[in-house]
């Protein structure tokens, strides 16, 4: 006995649902939480202090002797920012410059970024933070007393670390807090990044689910989510087809073609 159209249609439209039914459930798990929580909360913003101000009455030195400094060490092409920042309580100036190498292999020039930090009242260069310079900080910027759970220096980082796509060499500073806080601080640049919290990590899980970008998160256009979009709409399409062969009408009009067939 030949199956019927309805047939196919239901099995097409109960595979389809069973396919798409968990995605749709971290769809919806995940509108829930975004909707629901306070955006501040999952960025930390509660948990930071202002950066802490320079006096007015300062001395500096022009950025200029900075740069001079800097050109006796390495060669520089360009210039990409001069910044006046605030390192635990001093004014420094951060230099970020590009320098061309020439590569040997293939004569062609490879433009690096190179960051470098200069007492700015002096103009004097300076390293990289240290390790008790990035906590020390990492607990001026946190709000309250917090106490240290861990240091750990970051060289390197993959496409679902939560300090991904952020300035490196950094100290990733985190304390022993409810919310699980780790403060970013970037070594080379002198300066706190980012704030990490446990609502963050649920907030970006659940983004992971929502965009079905399993490698970096924010791709919209990959081939997974148009996959399951175009089985979305099928399922939509079969079920409108399952609601239309199942009424009365269609019942009708099948009984209409059954005896138009057998006279």
């Amino acid at each position: 006995m030949a199956k019927s159209k309805h047939y196919y249609i239901r099995k097409t439209h109960r595979w389809l649902g069973v396919l798409l039914g968990i995605q749709f459930l971290l769809w919806t798990m995940g509108g829930l939480y975004f909707s629901w929580s306070n955006i501040d909360e999952v960025h930390g913003d509660f948990q930071k202090k202002e950066a802490p101000l320079l006096s007015s009455n300062l001395s500096l030195v022009s950025p200029t002797m900075v740069l001079d400094s800097i050109k006796k060490v390495h060669q520089i092409d360009s210039v990409v920012s001069v910044q006046l920042i605030e390192i635990l309580g001093k004014p420094f100036y951060q230099v970020r410059c590009i320098s061309a190498l020439h590569k040997e292999d293939n004569h062609q020039h490879n433009q690096q970024p190179m960051n470098h930090l200069a007492n700015a009242e002096t103009g004097k260069l300076r390293g990289p933070l240290t390790k008790e310079e990035a906590v020390e900080m990492a607990k001026m910027r946190f709000n309250g007393e917090p106490k240290l759970k861990s240091v750990e220096y970051l060289t390197t980082t993959d496409s679902h670390h939560e300090y991904r796509e952020s300035p490196l060499p950094a100290y990733a500073v985190t304390f022993e807090h409810p919310t699980n806080t780790t403060v970013y601080v970037a070594s080379e640049l002198g300066t706190v990044q980012k704030f990490r919290n446990n609502k963050w990590r649920l907030f970006d899980f659940l983004w992971m689910m929502h965009t079905m970008d399993y490698e970096g998160r924010d791709n919209f256009g990959n081939i997974l989510l148009r996959i399951f979009s175009v089985f979305g709409l099928v399922t939509v399409l079969s079920g409108f087809a399952l609601f239309f062969v199942s009424s009365k009408w269609g019942k009708r009009k099948r009984d209409i073609a059954a005896q138009t067939k057998n006279i």
